[in-house]
Parts: structure tokens; sequence; C-alpha cells
């Protein structure tokens, strides 16, 4: 009796994650939003130069990343973490986002920001694409992360849904995942090497940005994919940042995959059909709680490729998603 009480408790209980230094972390999926793993994914907190994500983000929707930057000298009052480029030196935009991301330039910040409409129209621009891509607890108030006069506060959950929008811009997955960059200007030659420590210890990583202040501590976002499943982790105040976000990724790997919870070919019957199949991470043991519903018009007929309603797609009771349902 004893044998079989602990078999069910085995089944039943959740996996494990390792112990995780964070204050807060989450490990989403990207594709789908689905936290796996989380502690305090909602508490507010400094993110030091994780910041900067957003700053490229600002930057690469400009349309201006090939347009050449005259340094002024207001990067003169950048401190901390910089590129160390020079007044009056001529760079394009698009090279000063590699230095933002993979040295995490705070000059580089101060000159994107002056080039890209001044300092509080940037600020702006930040936090109104904060709640385009619906960062509910975040405010920015500069564009490099620094917390000694002016503060950015997010959480790791916010920063997991910053993190999914920008890797759908595929120059910004370009950069963040660069290793090595090399550059000369009409000053300067430079050789940036990535500080996200993760690019070279841990293959299936695609991409992130470091962050540090003596108030923030260690913060860290980084995105991995391994077999069609895409991941994202945030840690904010983690002593042991890069450890925690291995110890999640494994994690996720081993115990999720993207599963076909919806056939589009299986659906498609013969007066309706659907336009896409629709995956979902999920572990063994959870195949059992996708269901599905039906929301269909009150109509006896309809006309060819006329929309007829949706299928809902259900975890665990909740609706996941919608696929809309037409006519033959």
């Amino acid at each position: 009796m004893k044998k079989i009480f602990l078999l069910l408790v085995f089944i039943i209980l959740p996996f494990k994650v390792s112990a995780i230094s964070a204050r807060s972390y989450v490990l989403m999926e990207e594709d789908t939003k689905r936290v796996l793993a989380s502690k305090n994914m909602n508490e507010k907190m400094l993110i030091a130069s994780t910041t900067k994500i957003m700053t490229a983000i600002i930057a690469l929707e400009s349309n201006k990343i090939n347009n050449y930057v005259i340094v002024n000298d207001n990067v003169l009052k950048a401190y901390g973490s910089c590129i160390y480029i020079s007044v009056g030196e001529k760079i394009l935009l698009k090279d000063l986002i590699y230095g933002l991301l993979l040295r995490s330039g705070n000059d580089a910040a101060i000159a994107i920001a002056d080039y890209l409409g001044g300092y509080e129209n940037f600020v702006n621009k930040m936090n109104k694409k904060a709640k385009e891509i619906g960062m509910k607890n975040t405010i920015f108030n500069n564009p490099s992360g620094l917390d000694e006069e002016t503060k950015n506060y997010s959480t790791s959950y916010d920063m997991a849904l910053l993190m999914r929008y920008a890797n759908s811009i595929s120059l910004f997955k370009k950069i963040s995942s660069t290793k090595k960059y090399k550059l000369k200007t009409n000053k300067n030659t430079y050789i940036w090497k990535n500080k996200n420590k993760l690019l070279f210890s841990y293959k299936y990583t695609t991409g992130g940005k470091t962050g540090y202040t003596d108030k923030a501590k260690r913060t860290l976002v980084t995105s991995a994919s391994k077999n069609n499943l895409n991941l994202i982790v945030v840690t904010l105040n983690a002593p042991d940042d890069f450890k925690d976000h291995m110890n999640l990724y494994e994690y996720g790997f081993n115990n999720y995959t993207m599963k076909k919870v919806f056939d589009k070919k299986l659906f498609n019957l013969k007066k309706s059909y659907v336009l896409d199949d629709y995956y979902y991470p999920l572990t063994k043991n959870e195949n059992e709680l996708i269901s599905f519903d039906y929301e269909i018009k009150n109509k006896d007929t309809f006309k060819k490729n006329e929309f007829k309603g949706n299928v809902l797609v259900k975890f665990n009771g909740k609706i996941i998603h919608k696929e809309k349902i037409y006519a033959k």
C-alpha cells in the first residue's frame, strides 16, 4: 500500500525547479505567454540596464537605424558601464544599438535618446510602448537603467513581455545574440564582446540583456530555444543569475514540449474549415487538461468563406486560444 501511495504522490506533484537565488523570477513560453515557473513575478523592482531592451526597441522602430549620429557633449554625463564614444564622433544608430546591448553602454543610451527626439520625448516613447506591449506595472524615467537620480521600475513578468516583443524584431535578435562585434568610426576602433555569459556557456541561448546597479543588484533577461520550445527567463535581484537562468531553462526543456493541441486537418469538415493549427507547452501529464468548446452564429446557412464562429481551446477550463471557423 505504501508503494502505491508514493507512486501517486510522484505523479500528482508538479515538477520542481532547482534552487533559484532571485528574489523575483519568471519562466515564460514565448509563443503562448504561458508562465511555466515564477516567484514574485508581479513585484515592482528596479531593473537596472535591462531597461536597454526598451531603448533598443525604440531605436530599432525609428526607421533611422542606418542614419549617422554625431555624438554631442551630453555623453560626458554618462557614468558606469560605457562604450566610451567621443564628442564629435560619427556613428551609425545601428552600431550604437550594438554598443547598447553588447556592452551596456550608458553613453550609447544617452546618444540614442538625444538623436531620437531628446531625453524627455524619448522616455515618453518608452512608456507609451510599454503600455502597447501590456506592461501594466512598469515605469521608465531614463533610457539607461541608472538609478542614482531617476529610477525605472518593472516586474519580472512585464520584462518577459518586453523580451517577447523584442524577439519579434529580427534585428534585435541578431544584435542581442552577437558574441563579438568590431566597428571602426571616424575617431575610434571598437571590439565589443557580449556581456551575456550564457551565449558562451549555454548553447540554446538566443539573446538577452544583463544589468546591475548597487540598488537593483543583478538583473538578467534572456531567451533560449530547443526543439521548437522558445523560452524566456527574467531574474531580478539574483546573486547567481546566470546559474538561475540555466536551471530554469533546463526545467522548462526537460518537462515541457510544444504539442499540437488543435489540428486544422482533423477539424476541417464538409461544411467548415479553420486556417491554423495551435500549439501549447504541456507536460506529459497535462494532455487531458485540454478541451474544446464552440461559439457558432445562430444561422441556418452561410456563404462561402463566411465567418461562422470560433473554436475555443481550453486548458484546465480556461480559454487559451480562439480559432476562427469559416464556411466552405
